[in-house]
């Protein structure tokens, strides 16, 4: 592997990792977004007496899962789905329609704007201005609470569904974490720690009151701590495997290159192309006809690119053209697509043009040199897919060969 691969690759690692910091951060964010921070600190509370366990207690303790003999409680799955239902958000494509049709729902209910009289009278309005401002704040906090409770009824008709995922993603990370445990990997509980405070300061947050946030939305950052811990050691476990597997084929490079200026309409390659023109008079559609035939005569007597010159001293009043390397995209369709798709060689077949008939052959083509930005770019793509295939089935076998018990 040479060393320009290498760096390709490393990059790529680097960015497997972070395409799933990148999306953790995302949803670390949101969490953070739905409670202010709180202004201060609350009084400690009284030291109470001690009590036994309750029975809500003992299940939330109970194990759910065992991974390798390594238990998941209840309370993690239940911290882990309140976590996912939070990134949820909840409403789904449809909130827009489903909000619409509550909204005209209530305003059929005559106790509304009873309840809005009854508003009026105790802030004792006396102006037309001071009743509309009020009604104004009515209306805009009734529409508020209706939104947030069809979030709510979104998010727990999703409960069982995000169960689910909770469960599957707390028994792969814990099978990350044995594999890095198995290769000696260990990201330290000062590392977890500065990535808390890194969200804490994006978020313009002191660490205290981004832990804050997070519990006050019903999840414990011990949730947030654990997903960073797998998500940082499966990284260099996979960076590892990754090495070892991972190798990026530069026709592959090219091809990737070429599907992305595609996509945007830019030349790839230039064409060395030569053209004989035969001349028609204008609207003249015998002699047109009769051209046509004699193109077609010239492209069977061809034989190759250098028969073209006197192919058109043939013809007589027949122009030959040597355009030398062209970009295909100076070529109008269907000419265009029909030299691309054309071999070393290849005469096509005539067309007709504004000034007579047209017969062009391709002789030969070279790659544009592409910006080397363009190819690391490419590069790192490729090696990113690469380094994520090596994971799904890296996980996948630990799974295979795991021993998982369900309670």
């Amino acid at each position: 592997m040479d060393q320009h691969t290498a760096r390709r690759i490393a990059a790529a690692s680097a960015a497997f990792a972070l395409t799933s910091a990148v999306a953790l951060t995302s949803a670390s964010s949101q969490i953070a977004a739905q409670t202010p921070p709180r202004q201060a600190a609350a009084q400690p509370a009284a030291p109470k007496a001690e009590k036994a366990p309750s029975a809500s207690a003992k299940n939330e303790q109970a194990i759910a899962v065992l991974v390798n003999d390594e238990p998941i409680t209840a309370y993690e799955i239940q911290q882990r789905t309140a976590f996912l239902a939070l990134n949820a958000g909840g409403g789904g494509p449809d909130l827009k329609a489903k909000a619409e049709a509550r909204w005209a729902q209530m305003t059929k209910d005559p106790k509304l704007n009873e309840r809005l009289q009854v508003l009026l009278r105790e802030k004792n309005v006396k102006t037309r201005e001071e009743a509309l401002a009020i009604q104004k704040e009515y209306v805009t906090k009734l529409q508020h609470n209706m939104i947030e409770q069809i979030k709510r009824e979104a998010r727990d008709a999703q409960l069982p569904k995000l169960r689910k995922e909770a469960q599957e993603e707390l028994i792969e990370e814990r099978l990350k974490l044995q594999e890095a445990k198995r290769q000696g990997i260990e990201i330290t509980d000062a590392e977890v720690k500065g990535v808390i405070k890194g969200l804490a300061e994006r978020n313009k947050l002191t660490e205290e009151q981004f832990i804050q946030s997070i519990k006050g939305s019903g999840v414990d950052v011990s949730t947030l701590r654990e997903r960073y811990r797998a998500q940082f050691a499966w990284r260099e476990v996979v960076r590892r495997r990754g090495q070892m597997l991972v190798s990026i084929n530069q026709r592959d490079v090219e091809q990737m290159i070429t599907a992305s200026a595609r996509e945007t309409g830019d030349d790839t390659v230039e064409l060395q192309v030569q053209k004989i023109t035969l001349p028609t008079p204008a609207k003249d559609q015998s002699a047109l006809a009769k051209r046509y035939a004699e193109a077609e005569a010239l492209r069977r007597r061809y034989g190759g690119c250098n028969t073209l010159p006197g192919l058109a001293k043939e013809a007589g009043d027949a122009r030959h053209e040597d355009l030398k390397y062209i970009k295909p995209s100076s070529i109008p369709e269907p000419t265009r697509s029909l030299l691309l798709s054309a071999r070393d060689g290849d005469m096509l077949p005539p067309t007709t043009a504004a000034h007579g008939i047209e017969v062009y052959a391709v002789c030969a083509r070279r790659p544009i040199k592409v910006d080397e930005k363009e190819r690391e770019k490419a590069e790192g793509e490729l090696a990113q897919k690469e380094f994520e295939i090596v994971a799904k089935r890296y996980l996948r076998d630990l799974r295979q060969d795991a021993h998982i018990e369900y309670r």
